[in-house]
C-alpha cells in the first residue's frame, strides 16, 4: 500500500491510493474510474480469495456484467453523501450491481432503503451490510480505531465477512464447460485463452471443441497465478493454450467444451425474463443486446409468450401486446448467429441473460428452452 500512497500523491490522487490496487492502467488513474475488470488475490486465515472488481460507471457496464458472472460472491460498494443517491435513484448504476455498502455517518440510513430493493429483487435477507471506508481503509481489515465508527459498530471487518462466506458447491462432475474472457499473444509465439471455469475439469493433452464456431482443438497447457498446472477445476480463473486451432478462429464469448458432451448451439430460445425500470413498454420485434458471461451480441425480441404473477410464476395472460416495468414473462429471443446457451436448470452460469438498449439493462432472465 505504500507504493501505491506515494505514487498517488506524486499526481494529487492521494485519496485513490486503495483503488489503484486493482485500477493499473494509465488512463484508469487518470480518470479516477474503473473501466475494466481488474483482478487481485489475498488471503484469509481460511480461503484463499481472487477479487474481481467491476466498473461502477453507467459508460463500462458491459465490463461489470462480464466480472459480475465470474463471482461467487458480490460486494456493492457505495455510499458516500450525494454518491449513493447518483447510484440509487432512478437511472442510477447501484440498481445493476451487488452487494456492499459503505457510509460511516448514513449507516442505517442506506441499509433501509437498499434493503427494500434488494428483497424485491429476490435477494435473500441475510444480506451483510459493513460500514467501512475505501479512503481511510478503516474497517477494511482491522477493526475500526475512529471513535465516530467503534462507538456504534461492533460487527465483522470486510475481510471477516468474506471469510465467513460458504464457499458455493463446484459443479466439477459436470462436463466442460469454459467462458472464454479474453485472448492474447504469448511471450515468443503461440497464443492463450483466460476465463473462467464454468463447470466440470480440464487436463493438459485434452481433446476440446471451441464453440458456435465448432473449432477442435487440444488443451497444450494450463496457468493459474502465473504458475503451470496439469488440471483446473470448475471455479477456477486460468488460462489456457491450445494447439490445433488458428487464434483467428476464437472470439470472446466462445465456450471451450468436452469433445463428447457439447454445449448446445442456437440462434433461438425462450428465457423467463424480469423486467427492471424501464422508460418504455417491451414489444414484439424489440431489439436489444444479449449479455451472457463474456458474450455480448444482438438480438431481438421476437416472441411475447405470456406474462407471468411475478411471486407465483403463474400465467396472468398468454401472448401480451407489452411488458411494462416490474412484469414477470416468457420471451423468445432470436440472434443473428448461433451462440451457446444452455438450459438454467442444466447449468446455471450459461442459463442466465442480461438484455440492453441504449446504454440500459432493461431485463434480466433464465433459459427455459432452446428452440
Amino acid at each position: 500500500m505504500h507504493k501505491y500512497q506515494q505514487e498517488s500523491k506524486k499526481i494529487g490522487k492521494q485519496s485513490f491510493a486503495y483503488a489503484w490496487v486493482l485500477d493499473e492502467t494509465g488512463e484508469e488513474r487518470e480518470r479516477g474510474i474503473t473501466m475494466d475488470v481488474g483482478q487481485s488475490k489475498f488471503e484469509t486465515s481460511t480461503k484463499a480469495i481472487t477479487l474481481l472488481d467491476a466498473p461502477g460507471h453507467k459508460d463500462f457496464i458491459p465490463n461489470m456484467i462480464i466480472g459480475a458472472t465470474q463471482a461467487d460472491v458480490a460486494l456493492l460498494v457505495d455510499a458516500t453523501r450525494g454518491e449513493f443517491e447518483t447510484g440509487f435513484d432512478s437511472g442510477g448504476q447501484t440498481r445493476e450491481h451487488a452487494l456492499l455498502l459503505r457510509s460511516l455517518d448514513r449507516f442505517n440510513e442506506i441499509v433501509n432503503k437498499i434493503s427494500v430493493f434488494l428483497k424485491q429483487a429476490g435477494f435473500k435477507e441475510t444480506v451483510t451490510c459493513v460500514p467501512c471506508s475505501g479512503l481511510s481503509g478503516e474497517n477494511i481489515v482491522t477493526k475500526p480505531k475512529a471513535e465516530g465508527l467503534s462507538n456504534w459498530y461492533t460487527g465483522p471487518t470486510l475481510v471477516e465477512v468474506i471469510d465467513n462466506f460458504k464457499c458455493p458447491e463446484r459443479p466439477v462432475d459436470k462436463p466442460l464447460r469454459f467462458s472464454v474472457n479474453d485472448i492474447f499473444k504469448n511471450i515468443g509465439s503461440g497464443f492463450s485463452i483466460s476465463g473462467h471455469m464454468e463447470t466440470g475439469m480440464v487436463s493438459v493433452g485434452d481433446k476440446v471443441l471451441v464453440l458456435p464456431r465448432n473449432e477442435p482443438a487440444v488443451i497444450k497447457g494450463i496457468q493459474a497465478d502465473d504458475a503451470n498446472i496439469t488440471h483446473a477445476f470448475a471455479g477456477d480463473q486460468v488460462c489456457l493454450s491450445l494447439s490445433g486451432i488458428d487464434q483467428q478462429n476464437l472470439a470472446i464469448g466462445d465456450i471451450v467444451c468436452s469433445l463428447a458432451y457439447p454445449v448446445p448451439t442456437t440462434t433461438c430460445f425462450q428465457a423467463h425474463i424480469v423486467v427492471f425500470q424501464i422508460k418504455m413498454p417491451i414489444t414484439n420485434g424489440m431489439s436489444v443486446v444479449l449479455h451472457q458471461q463474456s458474450l455480448v451480441e444482438p438480438a431481438v425480441i421476437t416472441k411475447l409468450v405470456a406474462q407471468l404473477n411475478r411471486s407465483s410464476g403463474e400465467v396472468i395472460k398468454k401472448k401480451p401486446r407489452c411488458l411494462i416495468k416490474n412484469t414477470s414473462a416468457i420471451v423468445q429471443i432470436t440472434t443473428q448467429r448461433p451462440i451457446c446457451v444452455e438450459l438454467h436448470k442444466d447449468v446455471k452460469q450459461l442459463g442466465r441473460v442480461m438484455l440492453r438498449v441504449d446504454g440500459t439493462t432493461i431485463a434480466a432472465g433464465l433459459v427455459t428452452k432452446i428452440v
